[in-house]
């Protein structure tokens, strides 16, 4: 690959990245507002802002390990750990600095907030290592088994997996937790999987449109990846 090719691809690494730090982040920081959809009346959904931008992450980790390989992919996941640990040291902070009488939200309202979104990250934290890493480990264990055919395959498999197990253990802890009542736990852990499967196959196309046109841009074969690390 040309030096100017690998430049290029270096770039959209970054991109990618951001993108799926910043969805992972903001997804916790938003959690605490709960809203209803009603699917064409087919079923009605009850789940949290905060799962909006979450399915991206699962895109994102699995255009990265197609294109990019495990490695990268892994290494997405550790910054985005970090990023968001970082987010909550600095929410603390801010939290617990006095609010002057002049200021447009106070330290009642900001608490109220912000106040469990470390419990949040602590949760969300722990359901998110054990479903990325199950996520790509499934992606790249279909793709060997495939010899790298049947991108549906993989993409949908590893993320319906890796979507119940985060979805459980998530809701799970905020329960245990004392952030949610367990009286809406089999209501939003039903809502929450069934949103995210069919997000999962919604985007399943997106994902088609995004390898073909990278394959093409860098001319990679079926199943060749791109090494940033030489």
């Amino acid at each position: 690959m040309k030096i100017s090719q690998k430049l290029l691809a270096y770039k959209i690494y970054l991109a990618l990245a951001a993108l799926f730090i910043t969805s992972l982040v903001v997804s916790n920081l938003i959690f605490q507002k709960f809203f209803y959809w009603d699917f064409f009346g087919l079923y009605t959904f009850k789940i949290s802002v905060g799962i909006l931008p979450y399915p991206i992450t699962f895109l994102i980790t699995d255009l990265i390990s197609e294109i990019y390989g495990k490695k990268k992919a892994n290494q997405v996941v550790m910054v985005g750990i970090f990023a968001s640990f970082f987010s909550m040291a600095i929410i603390y902070v801010a939290n617990n600095v006095p609010a002057i009488d002049a200021s447009p939200i106070g330290d009642e309202l900001f608490t109220k907030v912000f106040g469990l979104s470390p419990i949040a990250v602590l949760a969300s934290m722990i359901a998110y290592l054990f479903a990325q890493f199950i996520d790509i480990r499934i992606f790249h264990f279909w793709k060997d088994y495939t010899n790298g055919k049947h991108l549906w395959l993989r993409n949908n498999f590893s993320t319906f997996t890796s979507q119940f197990i985060d979805t459980l253990t998530v809701i799970l802890l905020l329960c245990s937790f004392g952030v949610l009542p367990w009286s809406i736990f089999y209501d939003l852990l039903i809502s929450g999987f069934l949103f995210k499967v069919l997000i999962a196959l919604l985007d399943t196309p997106i994902l088609y449109l995004a390898v073909y046109y990278f394959r093409k841009l860098f001319n990679l074969a079926t199943g060749e990846e791109i090494d940033l690390d030489t």
